[in-house]
């Protein structure tokens, strides 16, 4: 009886920062395996390559595609470039994990979506907060009635980003400023509890190179419910997210996006406090989500559909049209 785990052959496009982090924790999953890493230039893949044992490197993101043996590519490129280089992939029948922001906009989106289903292949947005335990338990106190009918969502998320006018994040040209950045992790928090809205406002303040350096965000619900969510790349904020219900609280507690501890809060009770200490990044969870979705043969994720992500890019699409972010 053969009793070898299946091996699943990650590729990398985009070896900067986040691309770094996610290959640390995928190498900590049983089962994968970096087998090709994609940058601008050579020296640039063959130095990440070697430190983190890659089979192949490759100077350009396009001989990515002559890759043998290639089972999924983590795209870690910036904002503007994750459509072409999705598309690219999924043109070639490659399985795809893209970073988020998916696209620049729902047109993007909807393209990328419309070829992953036309042709049969993965595709994933790499939200993966989504798939951090903590997140799941909030979702399943709430699925299950733990706080009664929840009323209000509450998420921050702010840093003091370093300002570069060139750097990523406030160069309009690259899809610089808080929404896409950052802010899509609150936006995300009341879209997984609360659904879509009925109505959105939004402001944002702009800086010298025309980002939105902040903005904040008031959804409201069919049935009344109210979401309060803001970002900022200014100054450093709690970045938690409370989940208000009629019967109880639940307290993500910050960085709530990766955060590692979540709180269930009744008047009158303990509070049940939910901890994974983990020492990775986190994005081992997401990774290994992946490799379970190609092991079942499954072209979309059943936790964060394609649906989902079409759903949350019309939301960014919203608040950008309401506070008048432009790129």
């Amino acid at each position: 009886m053969n009793t070898t785990k299946p091996v699943t052959r990650w590729g990398i496009l985009g070896l900067g920062r986040i691309a770094h982090k996610f290959v640390q924790d995928l190498l900590t999953v049983e089962g994968a395996q970096l087998h090709a890493v994609a940058a601008s230039d050579q020296a640039r893949a063959e130095a990440f390559g070697a430190q983190y044992g890659a089979t192949h490197c490759y100077g350009s993101y396009e001989e990515l595609l002559t890759c043998p043996d290639l089972d999924v590519v983590y795209i870690a490129t910036r904002h503007v470039y994750h459509h072409a280089n999705t598309l690219m992939l999924l043109n070639a029948g490659i399985p795809v994990l893209c970073e988020k922001p998916f696209g620049m906009d729902a047109g993007q989106v909807a393209e990328m979506v419309q070829m992953a289903r036309e042709r049969g292949v993965f595709l994933m947005e790499a939200l993966w907060s989504r798939f951090m335990p903590t997140i799941l338990k909030a979702k399943e106190w709430v699925d299950s009635g733990a706080v009664g009918p929840v009323r209000m969502v509450r998420a921050d998320f702010g840093f003091a980003a370093n300002k570069d006018p060139e750097g990523r994040l406030f160069n309009k040209a690259l899809g610089g400023g808080s929404l896409l950045d950052i802010g899509i992790y609150p936006l995300f928090l009341s879209y997984l509890i609360l659904g879509k809205p009925a109505h959105i406002r939004a402001a944002a303040s702009f800086g010298a190179t025309g980002v939105d350096e902040q903005c904040g965000m008031a959804l409201t619900y069919a049935d009344g419910e109210l979401a309060l969510l803001d970002s900022t790349i200014l100054v450093k904020t709690d970045t938690v997210g409370v989940i208000h219900g009629e019967q109880g609280t639940i307290r993500i507690a910050g960085r709530f996006h990766e955060s590692t501890t979540v709180s269930l809060e009744r008047e009158g009770e303990e509070p049940e406090v939910f901890s994974v200490p983990r020492t990775t990044f986190g994005y081992e969870y997401e990774a290994r989500h992946v490799m379970q979705c190609l092991a079942e043969g499954r072209t979309e994720s059943p936790l964060w559909s394609l649906d989902n992500s079409l759903d949350l890019i019309g939301l960014l699409d919203a608040v950008r049209t309401e506070a008048g972010i432009h790129y």
